[in-house]
Protein backbone atom coordinates (compact mmCIF):
# COMPACT_ATOMS: atom_id res chain seq x y z
CA UNK A 1 0.00 0.00 0.00
CA UNK A 2 2.74 2.46 0.94
CA UNK A 3 4.81 1.63 -2.16
CA UNK A 4 1.73 2.25 -4.31
CA UNK A 5 1.14 5.61 -2.59
CA UNK A 6 4.83 6.42 -2.91
CA UNK A 7 4.73 5.68 -6.64
CA UNK A 8 1.66 7.85 -7.09
CA UNK A 9 3.27 10.67 -5.15
CA UNK A 10 6.51 10.38 -7.14
CA UNK A 11 4.55 10.21 -10.41
CA UNK A 12 2.52 13.30 -9.56
CA UNK A 13 5.67 15.17 -8.54
CA UNK A 14 7.46 14.13 -11.74
CA UNK A 15 4.52 15.08 -13.96
CA UNK A 16 4.06 18.48 -12.34
CA UNK A 17 7.77 19.31 -12.30
CA UNK A 18 8.18 17.84 -15.80
CA UNK A 19 5.39 20.05 -17.11
CA UNK A 20 7.06 23.07 -15.56
CA UNK A 21 10.43 22.01 -16.99
CA UNK A 22 9.10 21.42 -20.51
CA UNK A 23 7.18 24.70 -20.44
CA UNK A 24 10.28 26.53 -19.23
CA UNK A 25 12.44 24.86 -21.89
CA UNK A 26 9.91 25.84 -24.58
CA UNK A 27 9.85 29.43 -23.36
CA UNK A 28 13.66 29.56 -23.28
CA UNK A 29 13.89 28.17 -26.82
CA UNK A 30 11.20 30.51 -28.13
CA UNK A 31 12.88 33.50 -26.50
CA UNK A 32 16.26 32.47 -27.94
CA UNK A 33 14.79 32.18 -31.45
CA UNK A 34 13.09 35.54 -31.11
CA UNK A 35 16.22 37.27 -29.78
CA UNK A 36 18.46 35.91 -32.52
CA UNK A 37 16.00 36.81 -35.29
CA UNK A 38 15.59 40.31 -33.81
CA UNK A 39 19.37 40.73 -33.70
CA UNK A 40 19.66 39.59 -37.32
CA UNK A 41 16.85 41.93 -38.42
CA UNK A 42 18.55 44.89 -36.78
CA UNK A 43 21.81 43.97 -38.51
CA UNK A 44 20.01 43.74 -41.89
CA UNK A 45 18.39 47.12 -41.35
CA UNK A 46 21.72 48.71 -40.36
CA UNK A 47 23.35 47.25 -43.47
CA UNK A 48 20.55 48.60 -45.64
CA UNK A 49 21.06 52.08 -44.20
CA UNK A 50 24.77 51.94 -45.01
CA UNK A 51 23.95 50.90 -48.56
CA UNK A 52 21.30 53.56 -49.01
CA UNK A 53 23.83 56.15 -47.87
CA UNK A 54 25.87 55.41 -51.01
CA UNK A 55 23.00 56.23 -53.39
CA UNK A 56 23.29 59.61 -55.21
CA UNK A 57 20.33 61.25 -56.95
CA UNK A 58 20.89 63.99 -59.57
CA UNK A 59 18.49 65.92 -61.74
CA UNK A 60 19.21 66.99 -65.32
CA UNK A 61 16.72 68.77 -67.56
CA UNK A 62 13.86 67.76 -65.28
CA UNK A 63 14.91 64.11 -65.21
CA UNK A 64 16.00 62.18 -62.14
CA UNK A 65 19.18 60.12 -62.38
CA UNK A 66 20.30 57.63 -59.72
CA UNK A 67 23.97 56.79 -59.33
CA UNK A 68 24.49 53.38 -57.72
CA UNK A 69 28.21 53.14 -58.36
CA UNK A 70 29.09 54.21 -54.80
CA UNK A 71 26.55 51.88 -53.17
CA UNK A 72 28.39 49.20 -51.20
CA UNK A 73 27.93 45.69 -52.57
CA UNK A 74 26.64 47.03 -55.89
CA UNK A 75 29.60 49.11 -56.87
CA UNK A 76 33.06 48.09 -58.02
CA UNK A 77 34.77 48.90 -54.69
CA UNK A 78 35.39 45.49 -53.12
CA UNK A 79 36.19 47.10 -49.79
CA UNK A 80 32.45 47.30 -49.11
CA UNK A 81 31.82 43.69 -50.11
CA UNK A 82 29.98 42.02 -47.23
CA UNK A 83 30.14 38.24 -47.64
CA UNK A 84 27.47 37.78 -44.93
CA UNK A 85 24.84 38.97 -47.40
CA UNK A 86 23.45 36.31 -49.68
CA UNK A 87 22.26 38.88 -52.23
CA UNK A 88 21.53 42.57 -52.71
CA UNK A 89 19.23 44.03 -55.39
CA UNK A 90 18.13 47.47 -56.54
CA UNK A 91 14.80 48.02 -58.21
CA UNK A 92 13.43 51.18 -59.76
CA UNK A 93 10.29 52.89 -58.60
CA UNK A 94 8.43 50.78 -61.13
CA UNK A 95 9.92 47.69 -59.45
CA UNK A 96 12.20 46.83 -62.39
CA UNK A 97 15.58 45.29 -61.62
CA UNK A 98 18.54 47.58 -62.19
CA UNK A 99 21.49 46.05 -60.42
CA UNK A 100 22.11 43.10 -58.15
CA UNK A 101 24.66 41.06 -56.30
CA UNK A 102 24.33 37.31 -55.77
CA UNK A 103 22.03 34.84 -57.53
CA UNK A 104 20.17 36.03 -60.60
CA UNK A 105 16.90 37.56 -59.38
CA UNK A 106 13.54 37.90 -61.12
CA UNK A 107 13.37 40.99 -63.38
CA UNK A 108 10.58 42.54 -61.36
CA UNK A 109 10.12 42.98 -57.65
CA UNK A 110 7.34 40.67 -56.48
CA UNK A 111 7.76 40.94 -52.69
CA UNK A 112 6.07 43.43 -50.42
CA UNK A 113 8.23 45.76 -48.30
CA UNK A 114 9.25 44.32 -44.96
CA UNK A 115 11.04 41.36 -43.42
CA UNK A 116 10.27 37.78 -44.43
CA UNK A 117 11.92 34.39 -44.16
CA UNK A 118 12.41 32.64 -47.46
CA UNK A 119 12.44 28.87 -47.70
CA UNK A 120 15.48 26.92 -48.80
CA UNK A 121 15.87 27.18 -52.54
CA UNK A 122 17.40 24.52 -54.72
CA UNK A 123 21.08 25.07 -55.56
CA UNK A 124 22.49 24.66 -59.09
CA UNK A 125 23.96 21.32 -58.03
CA UNK A 126 20.54 20.00 -57.07
CA UNK A 127 20.91 20.38 -53.32
CA UNK A 128 18.94 22.50 -50.92
CA UNK A 129 20.25 25.93 -50.03
CA UNK A 130 20.03 27.81 -46.78
CA UNK A 131 16.93 29.54 -45.58
CA UNK A 132 17.19 33.31 -45.93
CA UNK A 133 16.08 36.31 -43.95
CA UNK A 134 15.09 38.97 -46.50
CA UNK A 135 14.51 42.70 -46.12
CA UNK A 136 12.71 44.69 -48.82
CA UNK A 137 12.89 48.41 -48.21
CA UNK A 138 11.48 51.36 -50.19
CA UNK A 139 14.09 54.12 -50.42
CA UNK A 140 13.08 57.76 -50.13
CA UNK A 141 15.07 60.96 -50.55
CA UNK A 142 13.42 64.26 -49.77
CA UNK A 143 10.20 62.30 -49.26
CA UNK A 144 10.36 61.09 -52.88
CA UNK A 145 10.53 57.37 -53.68
CA UNK A 146 13.69 56.65 -55.62
CA UNK A 147 13.64 52.84 -55.69
CA UNK A 148 13.63 49.61 -53.70
CA UNK A 149 16.50 47.91 -51.99
CA UNK A 150 16.28 44.18 -51.28
CA UNK A 151 18.91 42.33 -49.30
CA UNK A 152 19.03 38.91 -47.68
CA UNK A 153 21.34 36.91 -45.46
CA UNK A 154 21.56 33.23 -44.66
CA UNK A 155 19.91 31.85 -41.53
CA UNK A 156 22.40 28.99 -41.42
CA UNK A 157 24.55 30.41 -38.53
CA UNK A 158 21.46 31.00 -36.43
CA UNK A 159 19.95 27.64 -37.28
CA UNK A 160 23.24 25.92 -36.42
CA UNK A 161 23.23 27.56 -32.99
CA UNK A 162 19.56 26.76 -32.49
CA UNK A 163 20.19 23.16 -33.52
CA UNK A 164 22.80 22.90 -30.77
CA UNK A 165 20.30 24.36 -28.32
CA UNK A 166 17.65 21.85 -29.46
CA UNK A 167 20.09 18.98 -28.98
CA UNK A 168 20.97 20.30 -25.55
CA UNK A 169 17.30 20.51 -24.59
CA UNK A 170 16.50 17.16 -26.18
CA UNK A 171 19.20 15.48 -24.09
CA UNK A 172 19.03 17.67 -21.00
CA UNK A 173 15.26 17.63 -20.49
CA UNK A 174 14.94 13.80 -20.34
CA UNK A 175 17.98 13.57 -18.06
CA UNK A 176 16.51 16.26 -15.82
CA UNK A 177 13.15 14.46 -15.85
CA UNK A 178 14.93 11.30 -14.77
CA UNK A 179 16.62 13.21 -11.95
CA UNK A 180 13.26 14.72 -10.98
CA UNK A 181 11.70 11.25 -10.93
CA UNK A 182 14.51 9.98 -8.69
CA UNK A 183 14.18 12.96 -6.38
CA UNK A 184 10.40 12.48 -6.37
CA UNK A 185 10.82 8.84 -5.39
CA UNK A 186 13.22 9.78 -2.58
CA UNK A 187 11.05 12.65 -1.36
CA UNK A 188 7.99 10.42 -1.60
CA UNK A 189 9.71 7.89 0.65
CA UNK A 190 10.68 10.61 3.10
CA UNK A 191 7.15 12.04 3.08
CA UNK A 192 5.58 8.61 3.50
CA UNK A 193 7.92 7.49 6.28
CA UNK A 194 6.06 9.28 9.12
CA UNK A 195 2.78 7.94 7.75
CA UNK A 196 4.27 4.46 7.52
CA UNK A 197 5.55 4.65 11.08
CA UNK A 198 2.21 6.01 12.32
CA UNK A 199 0.35 3.26 10.49
CA UNK A 200 2.65 0.58 11.89
CA UNK A 201 2.28 2.05 15.37
CA UNK A 202 -1.49 2.11 14.93
CA UNK A 203 -1.47 -1.51 13.80
CA UNK A 204 0.72 -2.50 16.72
CA UNK A 205 -1.37 -0.47 19.14
CA UNK A 206 -4.59 -2.05 17.82
CA UNK A 207 -3.11 -5.54 18.05
CA UNK A 208 -1.81 -4.94 21.58
CA UNK A 209 -5.09 -3.38 22.73
CA UNK A 210 -7.07 -6.28 21.22
CA UNK A 211 -4.82 -8.75 22.99
CA UNK A 212 -5.20 -6.95 26.32
CA UNK A 213 -9.00 -6.78 25.96
CA UNK A 214 -9.41 -10.37 24.79
CA UNK A 215 -8.51 -12.04 28.10
CA UNK A 216 -10.77 -9.96 30.36
CA UNK A 217 -13.63 -10.31 27.86
CA UNK A 218 -13.16 -14.09 27.89
CA UNK A 219 -13.20 -14.03 31.69
CA UNK A 220 -16.41 -12.00 31.74
CA UNK A 221 -18.09 -14.36 29.28
CA UNK A 222 -17.02 -17.49 31.20
CA UNK A 223 -18.12 -16.20 34.58
CA UNK A 224 -21.37 -14.85 33.15
CA UNK A 225 -22.20 -18.18 31.52
CA UNK A 226 -21.63 -20.04 34.81
CA UNK A 227 -23.58 -17.43 36.76
CA UNK A 228 -26.54 -17.83 34.38
CA UNK A 229 -26.77 -21.56 35.08
CA UNK A 230 -29.12 -22.99 37.69
CA UNK A 231 -27.51 -21.76 40.87
CA UNK A 232 -26.21 -24.54 43.07
CA UNK A 233 -24.22 -22.41 45.46
CA UNK A 234 -25.42 -18.82 45.91
CA UNK A 235 -22.04 -17.88 47.39
CA UNK A 236 -20.25 -19.12 44.26
CA UNK A 237 -22.68 -17.21 42.07
CA UNK A 238 -22.02 -14.06 44.07
CA UNK A 239 -18.28 -14.63 43.79
CA UNK A 240 -18.51 -14.93 40.01
CA UNK A 241 -20.58 -11.77 39.73
CA UNK A 242 -18.03 -9.94 41.87
CA UNK A 243 -15.29 -11.25 39.56
CA UNK A 244 -17.20 -9.94 36.54
CA UNK A 245 -17.51 -6.54 38.21
CA UNK A 246 -13.78 -6.51 39.02
CA UNK A 247 -12.83 -7.46 35.46
CA UNK A 248 -15.18 -4.81 34.06
CA UNK A 249 -13.58 -2.22 36.33
CA UNK A 250 -10.14 -3.26 35.10
CA UNK A 251 -11.33 -3.04 31.49
CA UNK A 252 -12.75 0.41 32.20
CA UNK A 253 -9.35 1.50 33.48
CA UNK A 254 -7.66 0.10 30.38
CA UNK A 255 -10.12 1.85 28.06
CA UNK A 256 -9.58 5.13 29.93
CA UNK A 257 -5.83 4.81 29.50
CA UNK A 258 -6.19 3.98 25.82
CA UNK A 259 -8.47 6.98 25.31
CA UNK A 260 -5.94 9.23 27.05
CA UNK A 261 -3.15 8.02 24.78
CA UNK A 262 -5.36 8.55 21.73
CA UNK A 263 -6.66 12.01 22.68
CA UNK A 264 -3.84 13.71 24.54
CA UNK A 265 -1.20 14.71 22.01
CA UNK A 266 0.97 17.74 21.40
CA UNK A 267 1.70 20.60 23.74
CA UNK A 268 -0.73 21.28 26.56
CA UNK A 269 -2.45 24.69 26.14
CA UNK A 270 -1.45 27.37 28.64
CA UNK A 271 -5.02 27.90 29.86
CA UNK A 272 -5.09 24.30 31.16
CA UNK A 273 -2.08 24.81 33.41
CA UNK A 274 -1.78 26.18 36.91
CA UNK A 275 0.95 27.38 39.21
CA UNK A 276 1.39 24.48 41.62
CA UNK A 277 3.74 24.01 44.56
CA UNK A 278 5.77 20.93 43.59
CA UNK A 279 6.25 19.69 47.16
CA UNK A 280 2.50 19.92 47.89
CA UNK A 281 1.65 18.00 44.73
CA UNK A 282 4.18 15.25 45.48
CA UNK A 283 2.97 14.97 49.06
CA UNK A 284 -0.57 14.31 47.82
CA UNK A 285 0.70 11.50 45.58
CA UNK A 286 2.67 9.99 48.49
CA UNK A 287 -0.41 10.07 50.73
CA UNK A 288 -2.38 8.08 48.16
CA UNK A 289 0.33 5.37 48.12
CA UNK A 290 1.13 5.17 51.82
CA UNK A 291 -1.02 2.10 52.38
CA UNK A 292 0.57 0.14 49.52
CA UNK A 293 4.07 1.17 50.62
CA UNK A 294 3.43 0.14 54.23
CA UNK A 295 1.82 -3.17 53.22
CA UNK A 296 4.89 -4.47 51.36
CA UNK A 297 6.68 -3.00 53.43
CA UNK A 298 8.99 -0.39 51.86
CA UNK A 299 10.84 2.64 53.14
CA UNK A 300 9.89 5.95 51.51
CA UNK A 301 12.30 8.86 51.71
CA UNK A 302 11.61 12.40 50.51
CA UNK A 303 14.03 15.19 49.66
CA UNK A 304 12.17 18.48 49.25
CA UNK A 305 13.72 21.98 49.40
CA UNK A 306 12.70 24.44 52.09
CA UNK A 307 11.57 27.04 49.56
CA UNK A 308 8.60 26.33 47.27
CA UNK A 309 9.32 25.06 43.76
CA UNK A 310 6.53 26.35 41.53
CA UNK A 311 5.52 24.14 38.64
CA UNK A 312 3.50 25.20 35.58
CA UNK A 313 1.38 22.07 35.09
CA UNK A 314 -2.09 20.60 34.91
CA UNK A 315 -2.36 19.17 38.46
CA UNK A 316 -4.46 16.06 37.74
CA UNK A 317 -2.28 14.96 34.82
CA UNK A 318 0.88 15.62 36.80
CA UNK A 319 -0.36 13.63 39.79
CA UNK A 320 -1.13 10.76 37.40
CA UNK A 321 2.38 10.90 35.93
CA UNK A 322 4.10 10.83 39.35
CA UNK A 323 1.68 8.16 40.61
CA UNK A 324 2.62 5.90 37.69
CA UNK A 325 6.30 6.20 38.56
CA UNK A 326 5.66 5.61 42.25
CA UNK A 327 3.45 2.58 41.52
CA UNK A 328 6.15 1.06 39.34
CA UNK A 329 8.73 1.66 42.05
CA UNK A 330 6.51 -0.16 44.55
CA UNK A 331 5.82 -3.02 42.15
CA UNK A 332 9.44 -3.70 41.19
CA UNK A 333 11.05 -3.20 44.61
CA UNK A 334 11.27 -6.19 46.96
CA UNK A 335 10.04 -5.91 50.56
CA UNK A 336 12.50 -4.00 52.72
CA UNK A 337 13.64 -1.85 49.82
CA UNK A 338 13.78 1.93 49.67
CA UNK A 339 12.05 4.46 47.41
CA UNK A 340 13.29 8.05 47.29
CA UNK A 341 11.23 10.91 45.90
CA UNK A 342 13.25 14.13 45.43
CA UNK A 343 12.45 17.63 44.21
CA UNK A 344 15.00 20.31 43.31
CA UNK A 345 15.29 23.45 41.24
CA UNK A 346 17.70 24.54 38.53
CA UNK A 347 17.68 27.56 36.25
CA UNK A 348 14.30 27.52 34.50
CA UNK A 349 13.71 23.86 35.42
CA UNK A 350 12.24 21.81 38.22
CA UNK A 351 13.87 18.40 38.69
CA UNK A 352 11.90 15.45 40.10
CA UNK A 353 13.55 12.07 40.68
CA UNK A 354 11.97 8.76 41.67
CA UNK A 355 14.63 6.28 42.78
CA UNK A 356 14.18 2.71 43.98
CA UNK A 357 16.37 -0.20 45.03
CA UNK A 358 14.37 -2.70 42.97
CA UNK A 359 15.23 -5.25 40.31
CA UNK A 360 16.59 -2.70 37.82
CA UNK A 361 16.57 -2.94 34.04
CA UNK A 362 18.84 -4.06 31.25
CA UNK A 363 19.86 -1.58 28.50
CA UNK A 364 17.37 -3.30 26.17
CA UNK A 365 14.57 -2.74 28.68
CA UNK A 366 15.55 0.89 29.12
CA UNK A 367 15.35 1.45 25.36
CA UNK A 368 11.79 0.08 25.24
CA UNK A 369 10.43 1.05 28.65
CA UNK A 370 8.26 3.92 27.30
CA UNK A 371 6.63 1.83 24.58
CA UNK A 372 2.97 0.99 25.01
CA UNK A 373 2.16 -2.42 26.56
CA UNK A 374 5.83 -3.07 27.33
CA UNK A 375 6.53 -4.87 30.62
CA UNK A 376 9.95 -5.44 32.15
CA UNK A 377 8.84 -8.33 34.37
CA UNK A 378 5.69 -10.11 33.18
CA UNK A 379 5.17 -11.84 36.53
CA UNK A 380 5.25 -8.61 38.55
CA UNK A 381 3.18 -6.74 35.92
CA UNK A 382 0.25 -9.15 35.88
CA UNK A 383 -2.03 -6.49 37.34
CA UNK A 384 -0.87 -3.76 34.96
CA UNK A 385 -1.22 -3.11 31.25
CA UNK A 386 2.22 -1.75 30.39
CA UNK A 387 0.75 1.69 29.64
CA UNK A 388 1.79 3.63 32.74
CA UNK A 389 5.19 4.82 31.55
CA UNK A 390 3.87 5.56 28.04
CA UNK A 391 1.21 7.79 29.60
CA UNK A 392 3.76 9.36 31.93
CA UNK A 393 6.08 10.25 29.07
CA UNK A 394 3.18 11.67 27.06
CA UNK A 395 2.10 13.87 29.99
CA UNK A 396 5.63 15.15 30.59
CA UNK A 397 6.17 15.83 26.88
CA UNK A 398 2.88 17.76 26.76
CA UNK A 399 4.35 20.05 29.46
CA UNK A 400 7.56 20.63 27.40
CA UNK A 401 9.40 18.43 29.85
CA UNK A 402 11.60 15.39 29.47
CA UNK A 403 11.93 12.10 31.33
CA UNK A 404 15.06 9.92 31.39
CA UNK A 405 15.86 6.62 33.06
CA UNK A 406 19.06 5.29 34.58
CA UNK A 407 19.16 1.70 35.79
CA UNK A 408 21.32 -1.37 36.37
CA UNK A 409 20.03 -4.92 36.82
CA UNK A 410 19.76 -5.76 40.52
CA UNK A 411 20.74 -2.24 41.59
CA UNK A 412 17.52 -0.29 41.16
CA UNK A 413 16.20 2.39 38.86
CA UNK A 414 16.12 6.18 38.82
CA UNK A 415 13.63 8.20 36.74
CA UNK A 416 14.49 11.89 36.30
CA UNK A 417 11.93 14.45 35.16
CA UNK A 418 12.78 17.96 33.93
CA UNK A 419 9.84 20.33 33.63
CA UNK A 420 9.80 24.13 33.14
CA UNK A 421 9.17 26.29 36.18
CA UNK A 422 6.16 28.57 36.34
CA UNK A 423 6.94 31.62 34.12
CA UNK A 424 6.70 34.24 36.91
CA UNK A 425 9.02 32.25 39.15
CA UNK A 426 11.92 31.43 36.87
CA UNK A 427 15.23 32.24 38.51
Amino acid sequence: MFNHSRRRLARSFTLSMGLILVTFAGLVYGREVRDRIDTLDRALYSTSQVMIGGVEVTHYQGQQYIDLEDMPLLGDDSRFLNTELHFARWYTTSKTLVQFFGPIPPPRLMDQPGLITRGAAQTPTGGRGDRLRQLTLPVYQNQILIGYLQIATSLHPIETQLQKLRWFLAIGVPITLGAIASVGWILGGIAMQPIRVSYQNLQQFTADASHELRNPLAGIINHAQVALMEPIDPQEQTMRLETIAAIATTMGSLVSQLLFLARQSGELPAHQRQRVNGATLLAAVIAAHQEAIAAKPLTLQTQFPADPVWLWVEPDLWRQAIANLLSNACRYTDPGGTITLALSQQTRWAIITVTDTGIGMTPADQAAIFKRFYRVDQARSAEGFGLGLAITEQIITAHQGKITVRSHPGQGTCFTIRVPLAPDYES
